[in-house]
């Protein structure tokens, strides 16, 4: 179960390291667990689309699952994404991976779904919710998910004993006002955290009320995050807005310009700069370009203050 220390500023979607044959590097797990840690993140979303994990195997998934748990160690909590297409099939998932160790498992909305109305993407939420004997996380994309699960959906299914966060990819104010009322009104029966997943503006997240971030780019960025969400909530908005904006320029030299179209191999090869990954291998359709390599070389060069 996800413990209370868990629930700090910044959670890491965390990208899964690969061999260069494809294979899970859990040589690679357990550096990255230690640099997680050198950063402050004591929460990772592993699984997720940063992670791969609707691309990776049953098999690739578990062994995911065991070599983080065991390289966290207990000093970092770990969610695993279990998001199918039926609640039937997110029981499965879940049945594979709470042997694993994992501390929570993260429902996103479906992949496919035929013209479902809100009533049933709320039922399937809570036959998993009800089934899953650990944490629960609720992942939440709005608009950009193939199928549209509504902040008011999200906040009912919220309110469920066993869910104890959110994270918000849509971060539109809307839905944010939404799903923070509900929040404030459910943490009065029990611990509940809402997580801002746009790591391009986090000082609006913070601004907004959030209680943090969980960041795709949070295996390289989660030190820098951190220190421009405590300047937005301690009012230093210049120094927040200065920061954001150097780690926007770092993040679009990574992903490969505002196209983003190195976004995936080019975090990964970061993590080779850095000596936590051994290669950057994905299993995605993005490729790494000589630009964007050295970009990312001159970037590490110019920020390492900040890695």
């Amino acid at each position: 179960m996800l413990k209370k220390e868990y629930m700090s500023t910044i959670w890491s979607a965390a990208p899964t390291p690969m061999t260069a044959n494809g294979d899970v590097d859990e040589a690679s797990i357990a550096r990255l667990s230690e640099h997680h840690y050198e950063m402050g993140v004591r929460g990772v979303f592993i699984g997720g689309t940063s992670g791969e994990g609707p691309w990776l195997s049953n098999a690739s998934r578990i062994k995911l699952a065991k070599a983080t748990v065991k390289a966290n160690a207990g000093r970092i909590g770990t969610a695993i994404q279990i998001t199918d297409n039926s609640a039937e099939r997110m029981i499965e998932n879940m049945k594979m991976l709470v042997d694993t160790g994992v501390d929570a498992v993260v429902i996103a909305p479906p992949f496919f779904s035929c013209d479902p109305d809100q009533d049933y993407l709320y039922d399937m939420y809570a036959k998993v919710v009800d089934a899953s004997p650990i944490s629960v996380g609720l992942y939440h994309r709005g608009a950009a998910s193939s199928v549209a699960v509504l902040a008011d959906t999200m906040a009912k299914v919220a309110r469920l004993p066993k869910v104890v966060t959110i994270k918000d990819s849509a971060c539109k104010p809307e839905d944010t006002r939404i799903l923070l009322s509900a929040r404030d009104e459910i943490q009065t029966q029990k611990e509940f955290y809402v997580y801002c997943g746009n790591e391009f503006a986090i000082n609006d997240a913070a601004a907004a009320g959030y209680n943090g971030m969980t960041l795709g780019g949070g295996c390289f960025n989660a030190k820098w995050a951190k220190m421009i969400f405590d300047a937005a909530k301690a009012g230093k908005t210049a120094e927040a807005a200065e920061l954001q904006n150097r780690l926007n320029n770092f993040m679009f030299d990574v992903f490969g310009g505002k196209s983003l179209h190195c976004w995936m191999a080019g975090q990964k090869q970061l993590m080779v700069e850095l000596g936590v990954f051994s290669t950057n291998f994905t299993l995605l359709n993005y490729k790494l370009t000589p630009e964007c390599a050295a970009a990312i070389k001159t970037a590490v060069q110019r920020d390492r203050e900040f890695l």
